[in-house]
């Protein structure tokens, strides 16, 4: 296991965990935390043996209850913020990893913390988890990919509704709008994604690896343009089975 101060950090098996710990705080994502994760993102994606992602949250109230405000609503100036994004950038890593990330979420989902679980492809989630974007009621808006990434999973209207109103969404009106891909009713969310991910890592990894790029790529062209995507990317899956 590998020592951060904000997550834990393990793989085995093909699959890597993270898991946000700052149980006391609800898993608050503070700048220590993106530092953090940056750093442990960045050996995921360099190391070819981590087939799958699981995101989790320390304790038993939350997966993250968003930003440190305390933090982060004192940052000296928004133009430094905005470079110190730049430098660490949490969300551009998470969302351009290769392998299949499964978020898996009890509790509350709150603010940067729901931002994080969009960001991952796959959400499992516990019949007690609580998802929202509060945003707008402290005077500012989602800014970690929430105002792209919600939209694009749960249609513009839903997402709309959430940002705007910045209310609570629970865990049954999540999976109606496929916010989350399925609820766990009895225990917790995250064996239930091991278990996905022990799958997924059994896998062909070049195979799950393209299929995702197939979809990411995909997402924000034309048809005709996302069907040449995949025929180019079967192609490729091809000449390298040839080629073994």
């Amino acid at each position: 296991m590998s020592a951060f101060e904000t997550i834990l950090f393990e793989s085995k098996d093909g699959v890597a965990l993270v898991t946000l710990n700052r149980p006391k705080v609800l898993n608050a994502y503070n700048v220590q935390m993106r530092d953090d994760l940056y750093e442990a993102l960045g050996l995921i994606d360099a190391d070819d043996e981590i087939r799958v992602v699981v995101f989790r949250g320390a304790g038993d109230r939350a997966f993250c209850a968003g930003a440190d405000l305390t933090e982060f609503g004192t940052a000296p100036s928004q133009a430094i913020a905005r470079q110190v994004r730049f430098e660490r950038d949490v969300w551009g890593r998470l969302l351009g990893l290769r392998q299949p990330v499964i978020a898996a979420v009890h509790g509350y989902c709150l603010g940067s913390g729901m931002e994080i679980a969009l960001a991952c492809d796959l959400r499992i989630a516990s019949a007690d988890a609580r998802f929202g974007l509060p945003e707008t009621s402290l005077g500012m808006i989602p800014a970690a990919g929430g105002t792209q990434t919600l939209p694009r999973i749960v249609g513009p209207s839903w997402a709309l509704d959430a940002q705007l109103t910045g209310r609570t969404i629970d865990a049954r009106e999540a999976l109606r709008i496929g916010l989350v891909n399925r609820i766990v009713d009895q225990g917790g969310p995250f064996d239930e994604a091991a278990r996905l991910a022990a799958h997924l890592a059994s896998r062909d990894p070049a195979a799950v690896r393209t299929a995702k790029e197939a979809v990411v790529r995909g997402l924000d062209t034309t048809l005709d343009r996302g069907l040449d995507i995949e025929r180019r990317l079967a192609l490729r899956m091809a000449l390298r089975s040839a080629e073994n």
